[in-house]
Parts: C-alpha cells; sequence; structure tokens
C-alpha cells in the first residue's frame, strides 16, 4: 500500500475515487438490462475469483464470467489489484457488452474477482451491480456474492444505527459493510465473525490489495469450487465449467462453512462457521448449472438424462401412444434423451430456441408481447404435425410459459402434448437466492396436478418426484435443499421475512420488518427443522 492509503481507481466512472466516493461516482441505470417473457426460475448469480501473478488476470476473469453468463444476465464487475490499488470496472448488461480491450487493459493486476448478477434482492440497477466495495482496516475490499440472507433487513439496521453508510439496496452490501466494521486486521478472521452474524445462503469471493478469499455458508446451499492453473496459481468459480474454461484443473468444492484464504503464502483452509449440514439447491442439479458441470462429483448432463430416464419410469407413456420425444431447449435436452432412451420413444427436435431474443434492450410493442413465447421458441411443424408428442421440460413456476408452449405445439400440428417435468411440483417460494413467484403465484401451491393439466392443456402431465431426483443423482435428498418441492427450509426462515426481493430499497427498521411481515398467506407451511426432513 502507498503512504497515502490506497486508492480505488472505477474506470466505468472514468476517473479516480476516493474509496468512500466510489458509488456516487458511477451514474445509476434504469430497470432491468433487458426484456425477457419467461415465468422459468430465473439465475442467481456467478462468481470467479483468481490469484495469479504475471498472468492477465483481468482477462482470465472475463473468460470465467463468460462461462457463468447462465447464472446471471442483469449486470457484470471486474475488480482486479496490483497489490497497492484496486480497479474496478462494472456496467449493467452482459459480459461481452460490458468489457473489451481497452477496459481490461485499464485492470493490471495479479489478483481479480468477477461477478455476473441477477437481482433477488435490490433492484436492477448499476449502483446494485458487483463487485462492491468498501474501506477495510486503511485499504479496501471488494466482493462479490451468490445468494441470498434472510437477516439482512435487521443487519442493516443495526449497522446504519452506529452511522454506517449504505449505497445500495442490496444484501450483498450488508456482508461487505460487516467484514469492513470488525475490529481486527486478519481479513479472514473478519470473514469469520461475518459469517457468525449472517443468516442465509451465500457463496463469496473477497479481494484485498494482497489476498483473495472465498467463502462457502454453512449449508452449502450455493455452491463454490477452488481449481489450480497450470502454473500452480489458484482459481475460485461457482461451477467448475468456469475451470474448465481458464484451462485451470478441479481441486474440490469449498466444504460448508469453510473459508479459503489465498495470497503469497499460498492456500490456506478454515472453518467460519461449523457446518451445519449439506443442503445445496437441488435447483443447481435440474437447471441453474451448466450441463458440463460437476457438482458433488457428479457431472450435471448424465444427472439429467438420468432424471429422464427416471420420469419414464414413473410417468411412462408405452411406444404404441406416443411418436416423438422433444425436448424445451436447452435445459430440457439431456432429460429428453433420457426419456426417449427408457420408453423406446424417438428422440426428436420439435422447437428451436432463439438464443438472442430473450435479452434485448428493445422493449416489445403489444403485438410482439402477445405472440410470448414464440419470440424465444419456435416449432418445427414438419416434425409436429400429426405428431403425438411428449414434451420434457425443466419446471412449471406460474405455468403461463408452459401453457402457451403446449398451445404453441398444438398449433403446429401436433395431436397430442404429454408434459414431462424433470422438478417436482413447486409449491413453496425460495428465500434463499432464487428469484421465482411469491406463493400466491406458484400454480402447484393451489392446484392439483390434474388441475395444473387443464390449466395448461396438456394431454397427461408428470412430474419427477423427489425420490426419482434422488436416485438419478445416487445421493440421499438429505443433501439437498428442496424447500420449494416440500416446505422444509433447511434454515429457519423468520416469520416477518415474507417480504418481496425489494424489501431493501426503502428506509426499514426492524419493528417495520415485523409489522410488514403481518398477513401470513392462508397457503403458507410453517418451517420445520431441518432435523424433521423426511
Amino acid at each position: 500500500m502507498t503512504e497515502d492509503g490506497a486508492r480505488l481507481m472505477d474506470i466505468h466512472a472514468g476517473k479516480p475515487a476516493a474509496a468512500n466516493d466510489l458509488q456516487a461516482s458511477v451514474i445509476d441505470g434504469q430497470g432491468k438490462s433487458g426484456y425477457e417473457e419467461d415465468d422459468s426460475p430465473k439465475e442467481e448469480c456467478g462468481i470467479f475469483g483468481l490469484y495469479a501473478p504475471g498472468v492477465e488476470v483481468a482477462r482470465l476473469t472475463y473468460f470465467g464470467l463468460f462461462a457463468l453468463q447462465h447464472r446471471g444476465q442483469e449486470s457484470a464487475g471486474i475488480a482486479v489489484s496490483d497489490g497497492n490499488t484496486i480497479r474496478m470496472h462494472k456496467d449493467m448488461g452482459l459480459v461481452a457488452h460490458i468489457f473489451n480491450e481497452d477496459t481490461l487493459a485499464k485492470l493490471p493486476g495479479h489478483i481479480a474477482i468477477g461477478h455476473t448478477r441477477y437481482s433477488t434482492t435490490g433492484s436492477s440497477v448499476l449502483r446494485n451491480a458487483q463487485p462492491l466495495h468498501c474501506v477495510w482496516g486503511g485499504g479496501n475490499l471488494a466482493v462479490g456474492h451468490n445468494g441470498n440472507l434472510i437477516n439482512a433487513g435487521e443487519l442493516r439496521c443495526e449497522l446504519e444505527a452506529q452511522g454506517v453508510p449504505f449505497e445500495t439496496s442490496n444484501d450483498s452490501e450488508v456482508i461487505a459493510r460487516l467484514i469492513a466494521s470488525q475490529a481486527t486486521s486478519s481479513l479472514d478472521e473478519a470473514v469469520a465473525r461475518t459469517m457468525a452474524r449472517i443468516k442465509g445462503a451465500y457463496s463469496l469471493v473477497i479481494l484485498s490489495e494482497d489476498t483473495l478469499i472465498g467463502v462457502r455458508d454453512p449449508y452449502g446451499v450455493r455452491p463454490l469450487c477452488v481449481g489450480q492453473l497450470a502454473g500452480g496459481h489458484y482459481v475460485l468459480a461457482s461451477e467448475t465449467c468456469a475451470l474448465n474454461t481458464v484451462g485451470a484443473e478441479f481441486i474440490r468444492e469449498l466444504a460448508p462453512g469453510e473459508i479459503v484464504t489465498i495470497d503469497k503464502d499460498g492456500l490456506r483452509a478454515r472453518h467460519g462457521q461449523p457446518m451445519a449440514r449439506h443442503a445445496m439447491c437441488m435447483f443447481e442439479f435440474i437447471y441453474f448449472a451448466r450441463p458440463d458441470t460437476s457438482l458433488y462429483g457428479r457431472e450435471l448432463h448424465q444427472v439429467r438424462r438420468r432424471m429422464g430416464r427416471e420420469l419414464a419410469r414413473e410417468h411412462p407413456i408405452r411406444g404404441e401412444f406416443a411418436d416423438v420425444v422433444i425436448p424445451i431447449p436447452d435445459t430440457g435436452i439431456p432429460a429428453a434423451i433420457g426419456f426417449a432412451e427408457q420408453s423406446g420413444i424417438p428422440y426428436g427436435e420439435g422447437v428451436i430456441k432463439n438464443r438472442y431474443i430473450q435479452r434485448t434492450f428493445i422493449q416489445p410493442d403489444q403485438r410482439m408481447r402477445e405472440l410470448g413465447v414464440r419470440m424465444k421458441l419456435m416449432p418445427i411443424k414438419e416434425a409436429l404435425t400429426g405428431k403425438r408428442v411428449v414434451m420434457v421440460d425443466d419446471s412449471i413456476v406460474r405455468g403461463t410459459t408452459t401453457s402457451q408452449i403446449v398451445r404453441m405445439l398444438f398449433e403446429a400440428g401436433a395431436s397430442e402434448v404429454h408434459v414431462r417435468i424433470t422438478a417436482p411440483p413447486i409449491k413453496f417460494p425460495c428465500f434463499y437466492g432464487i428469484d421465482m413467484a411469491d406463493q400466491d403465484q406458484l400454480v402447484a401451491a393451489h392446484q392439483s396436478v390434474e388441475d395444473i393439466r387443464a390449466t395448461i392443456g396438456a394431454t397427461t402431465l408428470g412430474y419427477l418426484s423427489i425420490d426419482g431426483l434422488s436416485r438419478a443423482i445416487g445421493l440421499n435428498r438429505d443433501q439437498f435443499c428442496l424447500a420449494c418441492f416440500n416446505g422444509l427450509y433447511p434454515i429457519e426462515i423468520p416469520d416477518r421475512l415474507k417480504v418481496s426481493k425489494f424489501a431493501l430499497e426503502l428506509p426499514v427498521s426492524a419493528p417495520a420488518l415485523a409489522a410488514k411481515a403481518g398477513a401470513k398467506s392462508p397457503i403458507w407451511r410453517e418451517t420445520v427443522p431441518a432435523e424433521s426432513v423426511p
């Protein structure tokens, strides 16, 4: 660090900023980064970290984020340290739109973290883009977070009462400010003390002038792994697919509650908090993670293929009653292959995905909105006309998108549409970092399977069971968070917390939080302690 303290350069604003002025130097954006008509669960966030002296870490982090783009498309950012100064660039939009040769050249250094975001707490505006910055111990910190805290409101009120300023409306800043507030010169100790205060799901990458840290919550709800480049340098990433992209060899997943510290002395690991249990989000296996990622030592393409086989066993359609199995791309593809293999019904393509329409800054007019799912998916009429179709998809949330797809297939000439879904019925909301509907909007929370079938207009409908998922993965159900399916939350949810993802947008106090939670949904199921999970 220089004698006058490290300075933080915000490249996006184009000028050096005193550490506590960083956010003020960023011009705020408005609204979502793009148009998307889709009721599927939204990806959370992707995080990446790298300690590699002699390597262009900003460039490698760019490619790591590119591999994690599926986890968040609203904003992205990279923070880099050269040992004295942390520099950062972040903006709204996709990784490839935000970074170019010029911006990467202005991020010199040997330590980097990166983040791709989909908002689960806080609106989608530039000030909420990550990494987030704050001053710590005379220097600077940058933090990237994947997950969602369930006690962020209370902690924020506590910190504000102590005079701590906040410049964003997301829970990730609560983590950063808590770390910075710890009275210790040891960064990993400050992180451990923060872990003792925060509750919820979180995987973190943290950057100081001379150190990279990775953190996973005591339940391991969100994934984080460590790998190694050929030169012995260490890499952190949400998914193994990002390690593969930058040429790093997978070492292992971080254990729940673990802190990994990487600096000039190498890699050290410690428990920041005792492991509570393994409770990785099941949707990582069903939908979120890329099929070439491995979780719990299992490659997800093969896991999803086995999900399709289990689905065919649980909800069979004999070959004489169907002509073709088609996936809804992309996550439905391996499951559809497995269903076809198990059932003996031929596999085929019936729908083409437009990979470029779902993220556009041009808002559609009413006529285009009415086209709905056709802006993203187009039927192949020759493959569907007169056919009895088995349609395999990953999930049904509100039912609106699925009903549009079913109607589209019938209009393209299908004579029957048998819908098979690899996720069990989603009946409960997520508080751990998945942006899905409130419970009163979840179709399975208030309709039977037969009612849902009628709602979406399908010939038949079948969901894979929790036991079927467990068999497909080859692990017991107690290794996962299944709360959105069975209402059993591994991390207890306070009654007062049943609030929207915009809970931190307005000034809030602990009494106000309690008052806001007043009315309880009649279909809300009370939290059951984790040890009661069957």
